[in-house]
């Protein structure tokens, strides 16, 4: 594995091979994946950014969805890869949506964890109000509400170690970075999702309050010959929360396009 500074992102490049991106949602990192690097065992290129204003990546003005996604697609330029495989999280499947109508010839299929089309009216607001208590007063409070809410009872209960990757995750954002995001994601409207046409996993948590089950079921009919999962037990973070079901799924979806 190395660190790399491209496109202005610091991202992390492990493997060799057709390139694989990983997204991560708001309040997330290069780390969200980290679970799931064995189910490309070096066979892949996989590149996992930290987002502009996220973890380590410097944050340059305001930011949108449609700069997230050009970002996204910049990186793959520098990289001199043709076709991508995108994976998103929360945030990054709305980013992961709009690169994939925008350029179709560049991306080759989309995994969409806890996926997510475009906020309603109330939860724009709240990620204002949110964006605002971060620059004001930092994380710290933030981190705790956040990784309760959109984590499962069963992982706070059973899975404390997946518990404390998502709040200290969140606890290490930069407050200003973190607040730009909020409001890009307030701010975002939804993809096209009936113009997608590459092949497309959903996984989506049975507990997840932020994205339910039910926005998943939406995108799939949207999105020809989408498949869904839904893991019992599970929050808004399943990358961290039942990451062993997420690599099963990935697996396959994998195997499936040869």
């Amino acid at each position: 594995m190395t660190s790399e500074t491209i496109a202005g992102m610091v991202v992390e490049v492990d493997g060799t091979g057709g390139t694989v991106i990983m997204v991560h949602g708001l309040g997330g990192t290069s780390n969200t994946f980290t679970p799931q690097m064995s189910v490309f065992d070096g066979r892949s290129r996989v590149v996992r950014p930290d987002l502009p204003g996220s973890g380590r990546s410097a944050l340059d003005g305001d930011l949108s969805i449609p700069d997230l996604a050009g970002a996204i697609l910049g990186l793959a330029d520098a990289l001199g890869a043709d076709r991508v495989h995108l994976v998103g999280h929360s945030l990054g499947t709305i980013v992961c949506q709009h690169a994939a109508v925008r350029h179709p010839g560049a991306v080759a299929s989309l995994v969409l964890l806890g996926a997510l089309t475009a906020p309603p009216d109330a939860a724009r607001a709240a990620l204002r109000e949110r964006a605002a208590k971060a620059r004001a007063e930092g994380m710290a409070e933030i981190a705790e509400a956040v990784a309760r809410a959109a984590t499962s009872e069963a992982t706070r209960r059973d899975l404390p170690v997946a518990f404390a990757a998502v709040r200290e995750c969140l606890m290490r954002q930069p407050p200003k970075g973190y607040a730009a995001t909020c409001e890009a994601l307030a701010a975002a409207d939804a993809a096209d999702a009936g113009a997608i046409d590459c092949p497309t996993l959903l996984i989506t948590g049975e507990d997840d309050v932020v994205a339910p089950p039910d926005v998943a079921r939406g995108l799939g009919d949207r999105i020809t010959g989408a498949r869904l999962a839904i893991l019992p037990r599970c929050g808004h973070w399943p990358s961290l929360e039942r990451a062993s079901e997420v690599n099963r799924e990935m697996r396959s979806f994998y195997r499936a396009l040869g």
